[in-house]
């Protein structure tokens, strides 16, 4: 499972290895999003070869509306229908049905919401998305939980939490009831819920510890409040939860938002920002951030990150990306995104070492300075 290998004695970060069925993995770690079976536009080859992806993301609501459970039953599992044999973490789809507040009704035993395929009626409860995630064979599973939005007031959000708590009694319960599908081990993390409310964050923390769970998530954040919120509501999680399990800061976030929080002891991100704002033409780089669109970048033909690991950092020009983007052209955003993906993946790569060397504070702000940069 998990062993914490070095601590920072400037911070509260830590290097460790999640380990799994199907891989270790060194923490701490950024899990390309591959939400319906595949990082989009990136081929698998180039998750392995090129920037050596240790895990990928799924999600329970997408991949359960399609392709659907009895295609994933046939296929023997995602990992085997996306051919893809390292980790794959899935997301419960408590935030997709969130964000489909005009198409959902929630109660005690669960959510009934319609489909943005197709407007149909569907119903999430705590035992069946176990089940769903049992049949897509993800090494790391989410509970079902609601994820309060920002702004709302502390009675909302105190509510949220109590339905959230509900749901995680139950869902622990059938995780301990029932076994693998595929046979290979998997591991069920709650969320800590609690919006921007201190004594909220506190008491879900503490009902989160007791499942005693192999890890644990932090729900609920950038979903629009302040950063300094943000690493607030970390610190107090992350005083309360146990220090021999990850922690996992579930769609955060920027290359700023990550080494902050890596600072405050997280271990696990996720987030689309690389590939989505890739396909718009931001890059992130290891000197700031870029707009490849911008006409500057026209006659540049220097590489897009010299300093990055990616292949396609070094072989192709800002004005070649800037030209296929400008252009609408796929492999515009198959560069881009491949390319932001490297970055991210070398940021907690460097942050690995810097902690294991001690020298993470001073490496830390001064990468933020420089990611901070609009070049």
């Amino acid at each position: 499972m998990f062993e914490v290998h070095c601590r920072d004695t400037d911070s509260r970060a830590r290097t460790g290895v999640f380990r799994t069925p199907h891989g270790d993995i060194p923490t701490p770690i950024f899990m390309p999003v591959g939400t319906a079976g595949t990082v989009k536009g990136i081929l698998q080859r180039d998750l392995y070869e090129d920037i050596d992806a240790k895990i990928i993301l799924g999600n329970t609501y997408h991949l359960y509306l399609r392709p659907g459970t009895e295609i994933l039953r046939l296929a023997g599992g995602l990992h085997s229908f996306m051919s893809w044999d390292r980790p794959i973490l899935t997301d419960s789809g408590g935030y997709q049905v969130f964000s489909l507040s005009d198409n959902r009704k929630l109660s005690d035993e669960g959510v009934v919401f319609k489909s943005h395929i197709d407007g149909s009626l569907h119903k999430f409860t705590p035992e069946n998305v176990v089940d769903i995630q049992r049949i897509i064979g993800a090494d790391i599973m989410m509970v079902l939980d609601e994820c309060a939005p920002f702004p709302c007031d502390y009675r909302y959000a105190k509510k949220s939490v109590a339905l959230t708590h509900h749901w995680l009694d139950r869902a622990v319960e059938r995780f301990k009831t029932t076994d693998p599908v595929w046979k290979n081990e998997q591991f069920l993390f709650p969320i800590v819920q609690g919006a921007t409310f201190d004594d909220l964050r506190k008491m879900s923390a503490e009902k989160v510890a007791e499942t005693d769970m192999a890890g644990y998530a932090i729900g609920g954040l950038s979903v629009g409040e302040p950063a300094e919120e943000m690493y607030r509501a970390v610190e107090i999680v992350n005083g309360i939860l146990p220090e021999n399990k990850p922690r996992y800061l579930m769609g955060v976030g920027t290359p700023v938002n990550i080494l902050e929080a890596i600072g405050r002891g997280i271990d696990m991100f996720d987030c689309v920002m690389p590939t989505r704002n890739g396909r718009n033409g931001m890059l992130f780089t290891s000197r700031g951030i870029i707009n490849i669109k911008n006409r500057k970048w026209t006659d540049d033909f220097s590489a897009l990150d010299p300093d990055a690991p990616s292949d396609v950092s070094i072989k192709y020009s800002k004005a070649y990306l800037r030209h296929l983007i400008i252009s609408g052209e796929i492999l515009g955003s198959q560069i881009s995104s491949l390319h932001n993906l490297a970055f991210y993946l070398k940021l907690v790569s460097e942050a690995r070492k810097k902690i294991e060397e001690g020298k993470f504070k001073a490496w830390k702000e001064e990468m933020i300075k420089r990611l901070s940069v609009r070049l």
